[in-house]
């Protein structure tokens, strides 16, 4: 079974296929070129399939990056 890591890996690659692993792991608006308005709905919209979820549109402005949409995940979702 992927880990919730390996599977939110998995939409940020669908999203950004440019970025390698450790370009994912840091990636967030500021530090990738491609990273808009329009890659945030693309990527949250491959999250919620990914993981059965809806995520907020509050909540978007906050999850701007791998790590604070992957402590999200957890925290909201029971995922590990």
């Amino acid at each position: 079974m992927r880990t919730a890591k390996e599977r939110l890996f998995n939409c940020f690659s669908a999203v950004f296929p440019q970025l390698n692993e450790n370009e994912i792991q840091k990636a967030s608006p500021s530090s990738v070129g491609s990273w808009d308005s329009v890659s945030t709905l693309i990527l949250m919209d491959v999250i919620e399939e990914e993981f059965g979820v809806s995520l907020p549109p509050e909540e978007l402005d906050q999850l701007l990056s791998f790590n604070l949409i992957l402590d999200y995940l957890r925290s909201q979702n029971g995922v590990s």
